[in-house]
């Protein structure tokens, strides 16, 4: 039994605990996002274009205050230490917005709490895993965040009548306070296998407040990963701002929307965790990390020429599945998986001002810059072509999944 898994996984006998911890780990994590991601997108949909700008904007200047915040954590707290810190925070977060809830701020905190916790979760398997590992593993630890967003609104449909939102609040900072034991399980498995010439995992992780910024702003090859994560987050908000103003005119009842967002949510993870499991591993084998990181921009731009020529809501929620479904079972594990060459320092610090800042900051720039352009369609479709041409230059920074050392 334990050799077949072996084989399906394509993990080592010795990976598959920490297999199975880093698996247990995102579901809890995405669970409980997840939870609560379609009351979000609900609000946005009342909110409309226009009230978003402000929203984005918002979200960034979290984003910034955030970010030097965690690298001061960071230069003062072993990894055993940051990350129970990081989620206790957000749980707590959780629990004042059980007593009170304001809907901007939601917005803004779920925006926020969705991208740093998922970053996070990522240095942490960065460090965890050498680049050899994540090409075979981070398909199926990614599965895990999939299996818990197939959880997620599963349990909000079924609870919310019963609890209401102040019971998915709750449900969802009991779930993220679980996540604690696997960081503690996995921290044990690390102790065990440590990866040759990394620091001893109970140091601090050390350096200056801003050293991630610097390193980000300074390293070509983490430049370019800005870049990628630019095109796509900017691409992402335009996608949003067409499903804002194509799903208001086509479902004018908000509860249908839910509905709606609710069972696009449920097809999208249920099919990302078949890709995920089934063949990323076979995938990252096959094309290496240029061709890999290149499906999606690729994607991007087909889909967009097609919402351009026909923009309905049949063709946006046909091509938002399927992007989403190439994000999250293809594109993100391969780019999370770059940063296992570089040094734990900018694997957290770096890493997180680039998952955090330069996301949001796309979010923000491209929020005021696309609102209400013409032809919005056709300029992505431009943008992704620009984001083809940084796969390929990542892709070739990068040459093979085992190589080891940092390409600066």
């Amino acid at each position: 039994m334990r050799a077949a898994l072996c084989r399906v996984l394509r993990a080592e006998p010795h990976e598959l605990s920490a297999l199975a911890w880093a698996f247990a780990y995102f579901f809890l994590l995405l669970c409980s996002y997840y939870l609560l991601r379609p009351v979000r997108d609900a609000l946005a949909v009342e909110a409309g274009t226009e009230k978003l700008q402000w929203l984005f904007t918002g979200t960034f200047a979290a984003m910034l205050a955030l970010v030097p915040a965690f690298g001061w954590l960071c230069a003062r707290l072993s990894r055993a230490r940051l990350l129970p810190v990081v989620y206790a925070f957000f749980a707590l977060n959780l629990l004042l917005f059980s007593a009170r809830l304001d809907a901007a701020l939601f917005f803004i905190w779920l925006s926020v709490f969705n991208l740093f916790v998922v970053s996070v979760f990522w240095s942490f398997m960065s460090d965890l895993f050498s680049a050899a590992q994540a090409a075979r593993l981070y398909g199926s630890i990614a599965a895990g965040g999939s299996c818990g967003a197939i959880a997620g609104p599963l349990i909000a449909a079924g609870t919310v009548s019963k609890v209401g939102l102040t019971g998915l609040l709750l449900i969802s900072a009991a779930l993220l306070a679980l996540t604690i034991v696997c960081i503690v399980m996995l921290g044990r498995w690390a102790r065990a296998h440590p990866r040759a010439g990394d620091p001893p995992p109970d140091a601090p992780i050390g350096g200056s407040i801003l050293a991630g910024v610097r390193a980000a702003l300074s390293s070509p090859f983490l430049l370019g990963i800005c870049g990628y994560l630019l095109c796509y987050t900017v691409l992402s908000t335009a996608l949003y701002f067409a499903q804002v103003d194509i799903v208001r005119e086509a479902v004018p009842d908000a509860g249908e929307r839910t509905r709606l967002f609710a069972s696009v949510d449920l097809a999208v993870n249920a099919l990302t965790l078949l890709v995920q499991v089934l063949a990323f591993a076979r995938l990252s084998t096959a094309l290496g990390p240029a061709w890999l990181l290149a499906l999606m921009p690729m994607l991007s731009l087909a889909g967009f020429l097609w919402l351009g020529a026909a923009p309905v809501l049949g063709v946006l929620i046909g091509f938002g599945v399927v992007r989403r479904i190439g994000e999250f079972s293809i594109s993100k594990p391969a780019r999370d998986a770059l940063f296992t060459v570089v040094p734990r320092e900018e694997r957290y610090k770096a890493k997180n001002f680039i998952d955090t800042v330069i996301y949001r900051g796309g979010d923000t720039l491209s929020g005021w810059l696309l609102g209400g352009v013409p032809g919005l369609a056709f300029v992505a479709a431009a943008i992704s072509a620009a984001w083809i041409a940084l796969a390929f230059f990542l892709g070739g920074r990068m040459k093979t999944w085992t190589r080891e050392d940092a390409p600066r």
